[in-house]
């Protein structure tokens, strides 16, 4: 569920804007699963511009507490979501903990980092929903914790069959500034696409596992 439409409007014209999400259809990337994508999605490159950093990190904030009400904690999903977590969390005047994708090797072999405690509210803070898995991991390790956690908040979400699956199977509330379908009718709004790149773009994402394979 995006946070409303004028949101999710602004927030796909500011990442097209620096190229934080690129369109491609021509000459598709490919992504680390070996997925072939028209669309590639950066936001860490959001940390770089302080107006559209300050944008996100108030957007998030307001909606997280007009949501879930003020958290005892934030906690940032490592490592696209760490820089976006702090600057809520420091916004919003919480302690802030990072989820890494699996324990540590060495030391207290810690998959939480920061200071928790059980029985805390905890709203998770995301980059980027492809799948989901990544994402709902990170909350399966906060519950092991302890932590309560409330839902989460991302900034962008390719709206995939699997991760709507995966979320509401895992019971998990999901927000986001902005997804694919409003980011597609702004791209050709503003002409960053044509009409008929506009189509591919929606044929990769009904089936993206199997397109352009050969």
């Amino acid at each position: 569920m995006i946070f409303n439409k004028d949101t999710a409007e602004k927030t796909a014209e500011l990442l097209l804007q620096i190229n934080a999400i690129k369109l491609n259809p021509k000459n598709p990337f490919t992504w680390a699963s070996g997925w072939h994508s028209p669309i590639y999605c950066d936001n860490r490159l959001i940390l770089s511009f302080p107006p559209i950093r300050n944008y996100i990190r108030e957007e998030f904030s307001k909606y997280i507490e007009k949501q879930f009400g003020k958290p005892d904690v934030i906690a940032g999903v490592a490592t696209g979501a760490i820089g976006i977590g702090i600057l809520v969390a420091e916004y919003m005047g919480l302690p802030f903990v990072y989820v890494r994708p699996e324990p540590k090797k060495h030391g207290r072999q810690n998959q939480v980092e920061g200071f928790l405690q059980k029985g805390q509210n905890v709203v998770v803070v995301e980059d980027l929903i492809s799948t989901g898995n990544s994402s709902l991991l990170a909350v399966e390790a906060l519950k092991e914790a302890g932590a309560h956690v409330k839902g989460m908040v991302a900034i962008f979400t390719y709206g995939f069959d699997e991760a709507v699956t995966n979320f509401k199977n895992a019971n998990v509330e999901l927000h986001t500034l902005a997804d694919y379908p409003h980011l597609l009718d702004l791209a050709v709004a503003k002409n960053y696409i044509t009409e008929k790149e506009l189509q591919t773009l929606q044929e990769w994402c009904k089936s993206p596992s199997t397109w352009n394979v050969n």
